[in-house]
């Protein structure tokens, strides 16, 4: 399917794009809020500024997409492929990115606030200056991230792996 083809659909008022194939497509500053794109094929594409709130994207081959400033906020990344994937300012208050992985992404100043992120891959990605304030990182894989500046006031980190993480400047409080 090509992206336009993809937004004629949703302006109709589909909403169900499951196992998708938009490789490459470029759907920079859509509207695809409350979509379902589980199991979608979406690497490479540039989703950047795009409106994905409450949509799902569960287990979704997200590599290397730029995903920045794009709107995220309660949607459902869960097992989602997101290896490469550039999210700098993203919203993604709320969303739910277990077990997703996220190896070397780009999270700079992105908005993980109470974000689920249990057993997510998160090795050597930059999260300079993100908030990861309330979030859920449980048995999460830190090796080698860049935390530096991030605020991680009332963030669970219960079983997460930090070796090597760069928490220089790092928000942190007695809950953490």
């Amino acid at each position: 399917m090509k992206a336009d083809e993809l937004l004629k659909n949703y302006a109709a008022g589909v909403r169900d794009f499951t196992a998708v194939n938009l490789s490459e497509a470029n759907l920079r500053e859509a509207n695809l809020s409350g979509a379902i794109l589980d199991r979608a094929t979406l690497d490479g594409a540039n989703l950047s500024h795009a409106n994905l709130a409450q949509t799902s994207l569960i287990e979704a081959d997200l590599n290397g997409a730029n995903l920045s400033h794009a709107n995220l906020s309660g949607s459902n990344l869960g097992g989602a492929i997101l290896d490469g994937a550039i999210l700098d300012g993203a919203f993604l208050d709320g969303a739910n990115l277990s077990q997703a992985d996220l190896t070397v992404a780009k999270l700079i100043q992105a908005n993980l606030s109470e974000a689920e992120l249990q057993k997510t891959n998160l090795k050597a990605a930059n999260l300079d200056g993100a908030d990861l304030s309330g979030a859920d990182l449980t048995i999460a894989d830190l090796t080698q991230a860049n935390l530096t500046q991030a605020d991680l006031n009332q963030t669970n980190l219960s079983g997460a792996n930090l070796d090597g993480a760069n928490i220089e400047g790092t928000i942190l409080d007695e809950n953490s």
